[in-house]
């Protein structure tokens, strides 16, 4: 950090403010958390010189001896972590990850079930804005009337339309999923299950939430959204590790292997690869688990709170980390709601939700999420105030378009500082006190 100092000073500046910006911000990001900077240091060592395609023991260039090592050794924690038989550290994202798993079972035009994109789904689960909606024949199943997953309406899409993949996973879905249930359905159809965590991967880890490793054919998820690890993904399996792939006799584990190198991708990131191997290292220790009960804990309460103070929150309330609003109510866009949360100091962002007429640019509802608040160490007690203070927003802000807006210049201010001084009395769990002026380079924080 010093030569970087020196040598770039611009570039240094920029670093430490993003780091100002993260300890003075209220962050209610749902697909975020906090990397500890042990894994930050990691996902920065010397690794980031090594070049090496292939496997351990099995690469197709020199020099790869310690990060062989490396591998291996994450390759253990995640299956430790997960209590997995099968782990694949190698994919740089949740995204890439599902796409090996989906180019690996299925044939070009094969049929895809997952949740439809507007229900809470995901791009890669068959989204027409996605290759996964584009390449395969992708069939959406989605939410019953009180907004949760119509589990017999999947099983009469499969019964239908016989997938040969059946993805139970979401990116704004705040309650449990049901693997067991869908296994079942899988079953009945002769489908795989691919089970996507992404989302709720630290819960998961920690015992929160129900595993899918023994129900799902194969688990994905990334590493950052909720371990607290670096940009990457990771594929899974537990007991169908040595099932046959569709040609009826490659093991769903070695055609994993080949489905990431080389079908899908080429050089590793061996530096995120060690972070990885700290951040499972991390999510196996008693703060984490203790963390990950404050979280669901903290979403529950939140959820309660903006109920009582009017809100319309989906579903009622959560199960999990994310809580989501209709604000069609209100009169705001999504939109206009993140851009005024943030005016103030607080992240959230624009969703669509169920019935939603607006462009995903804009939307009708918002998510939110509890993973850094805690974090931060804010747990029930303290969704009261941060409730209070997001509803203090909202209902400051003026629409004047469904992408414009106003809010009185002071109450911005007074509401900005409030935030401010919540940030200061809980500071993120990993930063030393950020000085305000810029010689201070913090940036590997």
């Amino acid at each position: 950090m010093s030569a970087l100092r020196r040598g770039d000073p611009e570039l240094a500046a920029l670093l430490d403010a993003e780091v100002r910006d993260q300890n003075n911000t209220l962050a209610m990001v749902a697909s975020a958390s906090v990397a500890n900077p042990s894994v930050l240091a990691a996902a920065g060592s010397a690794l980031a010189n090594v070049t090496a395609e292939g496997y351990p023991g099995a690469r197709y260039h020199p020099g790869a001896a310690h990060f062989d090592e490396v591998e291996r050794l994450a390759v253990r924690r995640a299956r430790k972590l997960f209590a997995a038989q099968y782990a694949n550290v190698q994919p740089h994202s949740c995204s890439s990850a599902n796409l090996a798993v989906l180019a690996a079972l299925m044939p070009p035009g094969g049929t895809l079930l997952g949740l439809g994109l507007d229900s809470g789904g995901h791009l890669t689960h068959g989204s027409p804005a996605s290759v996964t909606g584009r390449h395969y024949r992708a069939v959406a199943y989605g939410l019953d009337a009180a907004g949760r997953i119509d589990y017999g309406q999947v099983a009469d899409l499969a019964a239908q339309h016989r997938p040969t993949v059946l993805i139970a996973g979401a990116s704004a879905y705040p309650r449990t999923l049901d693997f067991a249930r869908f296994r079942a359905i899988a079953d009945s159809v002769g489908a795989y299950l691919l089970a996507d965590i992404s989302h709720i991967a630290g819960l998961v880890a920690a015992g929160e939430h129900p595993s899918p490793i023994d129900h799902a054919h194969l688990t994905t998820t990334s590493t950052y959204k909720q371990l607290g690890g670096p940009r990457g993904g990771l594929i899974l399996s537990g007991r169908d590790h040595q099932a046959p792939g569709p040609d009826g006799r490659t093991p769903l584990s070695r055609l994993m292997q080949r489905a990431v190198f080389p079908q899908n991708q080429g050089t590793p990131a061996p530096a995120a690869i060690a972070a990885k191997a700290r951040a499972f290292a991390l999510a196996a220790e008693p703060a984490f688990a203790r963390t990950a009960h404050r979280t669901v804990t903290g979403a529950r309460a939140l959820a309660a709170e903006l109920e009582r103070l009017g809100h319309r929150v989906l579903t009622g309330g959560t199960d999990n980390h994310m809580v989501l609003l209709d604000l069609r109510e209100t009169g705001l866009t999504g939109v206009v709601a993140e851009r005024a949360l943030e005016q103030c100091g607080i992240l959230v962002n624009r969703n669509r939700i169920p019935d939603d007429t607006r462009p995903p640019l804009v939307t009708s509802g918002i998510r939110l999420g509890s993973n850094i608040l805690a974090q931060r160490g804010l747990g029930p007690e303290h969704m009261a105030q941060c409730a209070a203070l997001l509803h203090a927003v909202l209902t400051a802000t003026t629409p004047l378009s469904e992408t414009e807006f106003r809010i009185d210049p002071h109450r911005r201010a007074h509401l900005r500082d409030q935030v401010h001084a919540l940030c200061g009395r809980h500071p993120l769990p990993y930063a030393a006190a950020v000085p305000s002026g810029p010689p201070w380079t913090g940036a590997a924080l």
